[in-house]
């Protein structure tokens, strides 16, 4: 006796009437809707008076055991007694589109198998083309924000990412943390110009609008004046760790520039043991090894300078990270500048004119010590995915496929 399983079908209201293997190996599985009645589509009241069936079709369907499946129904016809010509109306299913030649079922699968995925690879995969995989891609994933999804935006982040790499072409990437920690991509705008982030941000819904406490940008005026603008009383941080990457390149600079003069001062048995020490510099002291802290000593005492430059940069590191008021992390970041110029470190006077040009939005990283960390996860995965989609240059699309990355497997997973 053959041994029986049972399978949902994800299709509610229908009952199977057979089943049958293709000559292909494909499962075609017959049904028919269970409702009884349909709402006339032209006067709009409840009709019963049955009158036939639509010709059958066929839908793709979620694979079983690895083989593919296909739903065939035939649509019941039902007659209006009440409209003149006495029209008939075929009472729509829930779980297809009648536009769509597959499932919804189906198509939630395709859109979860193409989360970190290509639509070449999901395509070879179910032996659907492209053109269908991104027609379900259009279908369900809108191409601009759908603002209903969102109860509260707490927190902004705006960046922005070259597009291609290398052609000084840059999109803006604007998204949101909530005070649940979830974040959210609203945007990818074309480019990272002050009209166009601004004329974003004023488009926001303002019930949505209102929950806004603080926007994280870069050191770019055109994002930190748009949000200034458009959404008055936010308050604006420049993130911590594009501060960071401004005092860690000047000591990086100086390490280069010291390590080419003692090439030229030192003997070369002696300079070889200075090189190799480009990571060991870049990182934080705690963080070395007792190994490495001893592979710096060397160059130390051969760099005063590069020493005083290292220590200070320590010394601000530990600022951003000590727990201090907004007022007094501004009192002793200006004690800090006071301290490089009385030590005479002209590789940092760069770094002096940014904190000097940005010491309100810097400190205002100490109200509540807000970053745009979450937005550099954000570039991260769009450059992924423009490496993992062979260079995929559509804003629209962009916005699609780093959306469904975040959300896909929430909205759409199967079980």
């Amino acid at each position: 006796m053959p041994v029986l399983i049972q399978l949902p079908l994800d299709s509610p209201e229908v009952e199977v009437l057979s089943t049958e293997f293709q000559p292909d190996g494909a499962l075609l599985i017959k049904v028919e809707s269970t409702r009884q009645g349909a709402r006339c589509g032209r006067c709009g009241r409840e009709i019963q008076q049955f009158h036939g069936y639509d010709r059958p079709i066929q839908l793709r369907h979620l694979p079983m055991l690895e083989r593919r499946v296909y739903l065939e129904i035939r649509s019941k016809r039902y007659r209006c007694p009440y409209c003149q010509g006495r029209p008939t109306t075929t009472p729509r299913c829930d779980w297809y589109d009648p536009n769509s030649p597959h499932t919804k079922a189906f198509e939630k699968g395709v859109l979860c198998g193409l989360v970190n995925s290509t639509v070449v690879d999901v395509s070879l995969k179910l032996g659907r083309g492209p053109d269908a995989v991104d027609g379900i891609l259009g279908r369900w994933i809108s191409t601009t924000v759908e603002w209903s999804r969102l109860t509260t935006l707490e927190t902004l982040g705006i960046d922005e990412i070259a597009l291609p790499r290398g052609h000084g072409t840059y999109v803006a990437v604007i998204s949101t943390r909530d005070a649940q920690g979830h974040v959210s991509v609203l945007t990818v705008l074309p480019d990272r110009l002050k009209a166009t982030v601004k004329a974003f941000l004023e488009a926001i819904p303002a019930p949505l609008k209102a929950t806004i406490q603080t926007a994280c940008t870069d050191m770019y005026e055109g994002s930190t004046n748009a949000v200034s603008e458009a959404l008055p009383g936010v308050t604006v941080v420049v993130d911590r760790f594009h501060v960071a990457q401004g005092y860690h390149a000047c000591v990086d600079q100086l390490r280069k520039q010291e390590l080419k003069r003692l090439q030229q001062e030192l003997p070369e048995a002696e300079y070889e043991s200075l090189k190799g020490l480009m990571w060991v510099v870049r990182q934080d002291w705690s963080r070395l090894s007792e190994a490495d802290q001893n592979r710096l000593l060397p160059l130390f005492r051969q760099s005063p300078a590069l020493k005083q430059a290292y220590c200070l940069r320590q010394v601000l590191t530990g600022i951003f990270n000590s727990p201090v008021t907004k007022d007094r992390a501004t009192e002793v970041i200006q004690k800090w500048c006071d301290q490089v110029r009385a030590r005479g470190l002209p590789c940092l006077d760069g770094f002096l004119t940014t904190v000097a040009n940005w010491r309100e939005e810097i400190t205002n990283y100490f109200l509540q010590r807000q970053s745009s960390g979450f937005v550099e996860g954000l570039n991260n995965k769009l450059k992924v995915l423009k490496r993992r989609c062979y260079g995929l240059d559509s804003v629209k699309t962009l916005f699609q496929r780093l959306w469904l990355d975040l959300e896909g497997y929430r909205l759409f997973g199967i079980g």
